[in-house]
């Protein structure tokens, strides 16, 4: 598989992560907001959603270990029925943290390690080449074999075999339960080490939030980099993500209405639908600071926007409608309900629009990543 140069490594970086909170130059932001207490929202945002929910992710992970041992010590379709319950959860949970990728999680290369989406500039054409919410079974299986691998390479070989989308072909993919009796010690010790990796990449983030906490809640700036810029640069970019590897690509917005079914995020444990539930319910969720009063909705609304965020909040709940009505496998409904999944996408293109272009724009947000989809 081709080794991904450092220019390739840089141009992916600048398209999915932000810079780190800086005090210095920028904008306060549009001077009609004055009165709107960002300090306050910033405090919300840190206290009551981003480090519990980084905390969430540390014991969802515990968790997944626990029925992970379970099954790794007696494999069978009922331990494996637990562990996908855990797995699940975990899985969930990361969603929810998705727009959180800047600051400690941008510095761990959270999102990359962990649930690998290719970014936004994909060729499915690309004879070979691993794209969208794939998994290097091949590679795991050699590191299975051969051992010696290190999770840390910045290749997407390493991207693609750990992480969720490891676990997921290691846990649930063709005749997982049989391959690990076939080889009990290396897969065990495999499966061991992904999530050990995964545990320790959350741990560091949870941990390093305590001290960029300060900073993050004492730049009320809208700049490049700031807490409120990267924050609506997350909105956009999951937006695309959810557009393009979560469900348009897969779809065949990218491949003349060529399917790729096994492209879809969490493709063996058949919970695609779900995830991107979630992640939609959650991006709301972080949009209104869960309704305290004190979120980029509230924020736009102390901006004389009042309409666009009713717009906004709209188009949230009509797409997680029409997601809601995909049912999953999402892998199958490409197929079988291609009716179902246009209509999610179709609202999932106008929310897209409404965050990264209107919402930007109101709030004097450069969006700084390339989406090169073509889509």
């Amino acid at each position: 598989m081709k080794k991904i140069s450092l220019v390739a490594i840089a141009a992916f970086l600048s398209a999915t992560v932000f810079f780190a909170c800086s005090k210095s130059g920028g904008s306060d932001g549009p001077e009609t907001a004055q009165g709107f207490d960002k300090t306050a929202m910033l405090t919300a945002y840190a206290d009551n959603l981003i480090i519990p929910g980084y905390t969430a992710m540390q014991q969802q992970l515990v968790g997944l270990k626990a029925a992970s041992d379970a099954f790794l010590a007696a494999p069978s379709g009922a331990t494996q029925a637990t562990l996908k319950q855990a797995y699940t959860a975990a899985h969930l949970q990361y969603e929810r943290v998705a727009a959180f990728q800047f600051g400690p999680a941008e510095t761990a290369l959270l999102d990359i390690f962990v649930n690998f989406s290719g970014g936004l500039d994909y060729n499915f054409n690309t004879s070979g080449e691993l794209t969208g919410f794939s998994v290097d079974s091949v590679t795991i299986e050699k590191n299975i074999t051969n051992g010696g691998y290190n999770f840390q390479d910045m290749t997407r070989v390493s991207f693609y075999s750990q992480g969720f989308p490891a676990l997921d072909y290691l846990y649930f993919g063709p005749n997982a339960i049989d391959k690990l009796n076939a080889s009990p010690v290396k897969r065990k010790q495999y499966i061991n080490d992904v999530l050990a990796r995964l545990k320790s990449l959350a741990d560091k983030v949870a941990g390093d939030w305590q001290a960029y906490r300060a900073g993050f809640i004492n730049n009320t700036k809208t700049d490049v980099g700031s807490p409120i810029g990267s924050m609506v640069n997350q909105f956009a970019y999951q937006l695309d993500l959810l557009k393009g590897p979560r469900i348009g690509w897969p779809f065949g917005k990218q491949s003349n209405g060529m399917v790729f079914a096994s492209k879809t995020e969490a493709y063996f444990a058949g919970i695609s639908g779900v995830l991107a539930v979630e992640n939609v319910s959650s991006l709301k969720k972080v949009y209104t600071n869960n309704g305290s009063g004190k979120g980029l909705s509230d924020y736009l609304v102390a901006l004389g926007k009042t309409q666009l965020n009713t717009d906004v909040i709209a188009q949230f709940d009509l797409v997680t409608a029409k997601l809601g009505a995909v049912q999953d496998p999402l892998s199958a409904a490409l197929t079988s309900n291609p009716a179902a999944v246009e209509a999610a996408y179709k609202e999932i293109q106008k929310l897209l629009t409404l965050l990264k272009t209107d919402v930007a724009s109101a709030a004097g947000v450069q969006i700084t990543y390339m989406d090169n989809d073509g889509d």
